[in-house]
């Protein structure tokens, strides 16, 4: 493990310009507003999310930025607001970092469509740092049975999969169309309720049919063709 800078600053890998290769640099180690949290990062997972923003195929992304966005860490400072967080507990931060609060679709709960966000790790630093800022009211607690690298996944893929899968309901046999790092963890999900699964995947992709087998799937094939079973619900 890196020994931590005692002098104000950190290290954390930076972009400078899309395209171009992320570079350690020592930077400020920033310090919290009234309602954020000062993170001192365990560890930041990797997401295909991540790669397009240093390829440069996400549109004015803030530069410099620090990429990342599936991070764990625990609290060591928080602002005069916040009220939800310890000094010394373990949190997440995920992509969604920050909300205007005031839309309609803030007030109505659906702030991931709120027309100002701010993303983690595209217009707010991410979790290639040692340390990390973040709005108290994007961040969640860590179950202890998580270890902090089986955790950090589950700020992005775990999410959305989690989010579309309760889309489907009750629905008994489900597809996936595309079978990565969301679908894998939906997979396990599903088998562990007892439900069918029926993965998708480009064709001849005998590796990701390998794959969603052993994640629990009753039956892989390429998405243009038709499962065994009609389906209750597909999630792409």
């Amino acid at each position: 493990m890196a020994v931590r800078n005692q002098n104000g600053l950190m290290q954390a890998m930076v972009l400078d310009a899309p395209g171009e290769k992320v570079q350690m640099r020592a930077i400020p180690r920033p310090q919290p507003g009234p309602s954020q949290l000062l993170i001192e990062i365990a560890a930041c997972a990797v997401c295909r999310t991540d790669l397009h923003v240093v390829d440069g195929e996400l549109p004015h992304p803030e530069l410099p930025i620090i990429p990342g966005h599936e991070i764990v860490g625990r609290v060591i400072a928080s602002g005069e607001n916040v009220r939800d967080f310890m000094v010394g507990e373990r949190i997440g931060i995920p992509w969604l970092g920050w909300t205007c609060g005031h839309c309609r679709y803030c007030l109505g709960g659906q702030e991931n469509l709120c027309p100002n966000a701010k993303f983690t790790g595209y217009q707010i630093d991410g979790g290639y740092a040692e340390y990390k800022l973040a709005d108290a009211r994007y961040c969640f607690r860590i179950p202890d049975r998580y270890s902090d690298s089986e955790a950090a996944p589950l700020l992005c893929a775990g999410l959305i999969g989690y989010r579309a899968l309760k889309m489907t309901g009750n629905a008994a046999r489900v597809g996936i169309y595309g079978f990565g790092a969301a679908a894998h963890i939906a997979a396990q999900i599903l088998h562990y309720q007892g439900r069918k699964l029926f993965a998708f995947t480009r064709r001849d992709d005998l590796a990701a049919q390998e794959f969603a087998s052993k994640m629990g799937a009753g039956w892989t094939g390429s998405s243009d063709t038709l499962p065994p079973e009609e389906l209750d619900a597909a999630i792409i």
